[in-house]
């Protein structure tokens, strides 16, 4: 089921950036191909970390970026990538981040089934370690197929 809002085309492997903007804008451009938000709704998503601080570091090297539904979000959607240098987000606790899942909704509920199968895949670190590793998109996506 999650492979229903995580396309094949929105997941980039092995970036290299300098900030946690560069790294979103990532997210954010796959997101806006596949016509699941808009670019202010990128733009949001990297306000939101220099206004809020560093909250969507949910786990050591694990970013989700959001922003909210009317910042731009056509559809329930996530884009995952990988970095090959880590960034710093901002958050002593689980900085630096290598895995940036950026994610849109409509709404404040279509999206929690997505995201409760996000965690569930994430919790496992062998799994986070498949993806960070992952060679090509298709070995992400069997991954994530399995949830």
């Amino acid at each position: 089921m999650l492979e229903n809002w995580l396309e094949p085309q929105c997941v980039s492997l092995h970036n290299k950036v300098d900030s946690y903007e560069e790294a979103i804008a990532i997210g954010g451009d796959l997101l806006v191909s596949a016509g699941k938000a808009t670019e202010s709704f990128t733009k949001r998503m990297i306000s939101a970390v220099e206004e809020f601080g560093p909250y969507m570091v949910i786990a050591p090297g694990i970013a989700i970026p959001h922003a909210r539904p009317e910042d731009g979000a056509l559809a329930v959607g996530l884009s995952l990538i990988t970095l090959d240098t880590p960034v710093n987000f901002g958050s002593p606790e689980n900085d630096p981040v290598s895995l940036v899942i950026c994610l849109c909704s409509t709404d404040s509920e279509s999206h929690l089934d997505a995201l409760a199968r996000l965690v569930s895949l994430l919790e496992d670190k062998r799994n986070v370690d498949e993806i960070l590793n992952a060679a090509d998109v298709s070995e992400v996506m069997d991954l994530v197929s399995r949830f």
